[in-house]
């Protein structure tokens, strides 16, 4: 609207050209005023609020707003009575007399309106006020009016239009999650569905009676409709429908390649079964080839994930994607441990047997330097040989036995004394580096 630059009240009698100014100043504030006052008639939100039932916070300022509404208008005809009445003053004559100057001062200047009492607008009480403070008064008025008027049409514009997007992705959500059998009650995404949905109705339905509980006025601003939409429970249902379209897709992920990892599971199943046969083969080996050791027990095969398997399966067949997409998880992580356990289970049990071919392997490796030294029919190393080779090679095979007689063989070929011409086949003679 205006602004409030009419001369203050009191002062000298104004001369014929500051009578003109101040007229002139009031008729322009006066078409400034005319000008708000019909923009905010024809404004959307004003329109939208007249024709609603507003609730709670919306209703209290729209209340307040209509009443502010009302004086302006109230005000405004008395700012237009008094402006006539002061221009028809002036009109009378070209060049005004004294007397007619110092009227057009009081009308101009002077509390010369009589309007609606500040403190009470609405109990009948009057006061008369100068043109200048009607003016201020009313941009105060037209100030919080528009104000509520613009905030309550950025909200309508701003939030429904995203409710309604956000709800028809809802919708094709929802579609999804019945098709791969997520329901409320049978999956926790199915349950998260039906509370966004009925948040986005509320908040819907909220928004549309309410518009100004979702009003965030600007901090430290004065201007009209200074704010932003408040999106906070909007961006909270938002988030959880992204959440829940995650899980949809994973399940739908199941639906497409259930039988891959089906077949998968199986596989990596039957070879955890295979080497645990072997294990517990290799195990009854130990026992009758290995003397004095402790060989662990092997368990035996994984029934409780062949049961599991079977209902992963059966869900796969009745399209219980939504129970299969759990269920696969936990058993592609049990079965890797499975196989993992069957094969640390077969590497403990033939511990003793790859002992006793890692000696055997030792005793054919002295025995073959031996010889190139020219030292094998030697008694010593011959006697030692044989018995190291009789433990290493009879069963039950007591492996410390066989080890100590391998060290002994290895001790006796280093004492044997080398031939004067070296061993055959150029290798330099003795020590005990080629026995290491």
């Amino acid at each position: 609207m205006g602004d409030d630059g009419a001369a203050e009240p009191g002062g000298p009698v104004m001369d014929r050209e500051e009578a003109d100014r101040a007229l002139a100043r009031l008729c322009a504030e006066h078409e400034a005023v005319e000008t708000s006052l019909y923009a905010l008639q024809d404004h959307a939100g004003r329109r939208l609020l007249e024709g609603a039932e507003p609730t709670g916070v919306t209703r209290e300022r729209w209340a307040r707003t209509e009443e502010a509404v009302s004086l302006l208008w109230t005000c405004f005809d008395a700012f237009t009575a008094a402006l006539d009445s002061a221009r028809e003053l002036r009109g009378r004559s070209r060049w005004p007399a004294p007397e007619d100057l110092a009227e057009l001062t009081a009308r101009l200047r002077g509390p010369a309106v009589t309007v609606p009492a500040a403190d009470s607008p609405g109990a009948g009480a009057v006061e008369r006020i100068t043109l200048a403070e009607l003016v201020s008064r009313m941009n105060g008025w037209y100030a919080r009016a528009l104000d509520t008027v613009v905030a309550a049409d950025s909200v309508w514009s701003a939030l429904p239009a995203r409710i309604d997007m956000l709800s028809a992705e809802l919708q094709r959500i929802r579609s999804l999650a019945h098709s791969v059998g997520v329901r409320p009650g049978e999956h926790p995404a199915g349950d998260e569905l039906e509370q966004v949905t009925a948040e986005l109705t509320a908040l819907r339905a909220e928004v549309l009676t309410d518009p100004l509980a979702f009003w965030v006025s600007a901090g430290g601003s004065s201007a009209p409709g200074g704010g932003r939409p408040d999106t906070v429970r909007y961006d909270r249902a938002a988030r959880a429908l992204e959440d829940v379209r995650r899980e949809i897709d994973a399940v739908l992920q199941v639906r497409q390649d259930a039988e891959q990892r089906l077949m998968r599971l199986r596989d990596v199943l039957s070879r955890a079964d295979r080497t645990l046969a072997e294990a517990r083969t290799a195990r009854g080996e130990v026992l009758a080839k290995i003397a004095a050791v402790e060989v662990p027990a092997v368990s035996g095969p994984p029934t409780a994930l062949y049961e599991q398997l079977a209902l992963a399966a059966e869900h796969r067949r009745h399209a219980r994607w939504h129970r299969l997409s759990p269920l696969l998880e936990s058993l592609e992580e049990r079965a890797d441990e499975e196989l993992e356990r069957a094969r640390a289970s077969l590497t403990a049990v033939t511990a003793p047997l790859a002992v006793r071919a890692e000696l055997r392997g030792r005793l054919d490796a002295y025995r073959a330097r031996v010889a190139r030294r020219g030292m094998a029919d030697d008694p010593l190393p011959a006697k030692r040989y044989d018995a190291a080779r009789r433990l290493l090679w009879s069963a039950p095979c007591d492996l410390r036995a066989a080890e100590q007689a391998v060290l002994r063989y290895r001790e006796a070929a280093l004492e044997a004394p080398a031939p004067p011409c070296g061993p055959a086949g150029g290798e330099p003679a003795g020590g005990e580096e080629g026995f290491r």
